[in-house]
């Protein structure tokens, strides 16, 4: 992971070369099943995603909105149950805070945003 303001650079450059209006729709990759044995990679993180956001973790994805340069990333917190497998993980919100982006919600509202700007 580079430092924050590597990811707001690079955001802010494509905000710069889209047109004006509308919004940008970044989808992260969800794990992949294992079809065989020795597939020793469940999961690839998009590249387009990773190299706006930084966050090399399934089940994420984020709108840049090019009216108002407002930005949003989405993705779930752990529950309960994965904190007593995995142990205390960071929140959706530090992960933004730390590629500078201050708007984090739940993945359910991620439709609910694509739907409201079309």
């Amino acid at each position: 992971m580079f430092a924050k303001q590597t990811y707001i650079a690079r955001r802010n450059q494509l905000r710069q070369r889209m047109p004006k209006g509308g919004i940008v729709v970044l989808i992260g990759n969800s794990e992949a099943p294992r079809n065989y044995f020795d597939n020793a990679y469940s999961f690839r993180q998009d590249s387009t995603f990773l190299y706006y956001w930084g966050i090399d973790e399934p089940w994420f994805a984020a709108v840049l909105d090019l009216d108002t340069a407002g930005e949003c990333l989405y993705g779930n917190d752990v529950d309960i149950d994965d904190i007593i497998w995995m142990g205390p993980q960071p929140t959706v919100a530090s992960k933004g805070a730390a590629i500078g982006c201050a708007a984090t919600a739940p993945l359910a509202d991620f439709q609910k945003a694509v739907t409201a700007a079309v």
